[in-house]
C-alpha cells in the first residue's frame, strides 16, 4: 500500500557532503513524521533524526550540527542534508515513515521502510 524510495547515497571523503531524499507513495492518509536511520553490520539499527509534519525535529547527537533533515508535506518528501562527513558516518541509510492509512470505517497507523541507500565515507 505504501513505498517509500531513497535515494542520494554514495561514495564521499570524510568532510565531504551528501544529500539523501526520500519519497512516500500509495494509500497514504496523512504522515506523522519521517526521518533516517542507519546499520552497519554487526550494528543495531540506529536513529539519526527524524522530523514531525508540523516540523519538529530531532538528532542523535553524534549527528547534531552537521546534519539537517527537511520534509515537505505536500510531496511525502523528507530530506537529510549530511555536512562534514566522517568514516563513523558510514552505513546503510534507511528512510522511515509514521504513516495513518484511512479504512474507511477505521484508521490505522504503522511504519514503513525504505529499501536502504548505501553512503560510504572513505579517503
Amino acid at each position: 500500500q505504501v513505498q517509500l524510495v531513497e535515494s542520494g547515497g554514495g561514495l564521499v571523503q570524510p568532510g565531504g557532503s551528501l544529500r539523501l531524499s526520500c519519497t512516500a507513495s500509495g494509500n497514504i492518509g496523512s504522515i506523522n513524521a519521517m526521518g533516517w536511520y542507519r546499520q552497519t553490520p554487526g550494528k543495531q539499527r540506529e536513529l539519526v533524526a527524524t522530523i514531525t509534519s508540523t516540523g519538529s525535529t530531532n538528532y542523535a547527537d553524534s549527528v547534531k550540527g552537521r546534519f539537517t533533515i527537511s520534509g515537505d508535506n505536500a510531496k511525502n518528501t523528507v530530506n537529510l542534508q549530511m555536512n562534514s562527513l566522517k568514516p563513523e558516518d558510514t552505513a546503510v541509510y534507511y528512510c522511515h515513515a509514521d504513516i495513518i492509512i484511512r479504512g474507511g470505517t477505521y484508521d490505522y497507523t504503522r511504519g514503513y521502510w525504505g529499501q536502504g541507500t548505501q553512503v560510504t565515507v572513505s579517503s
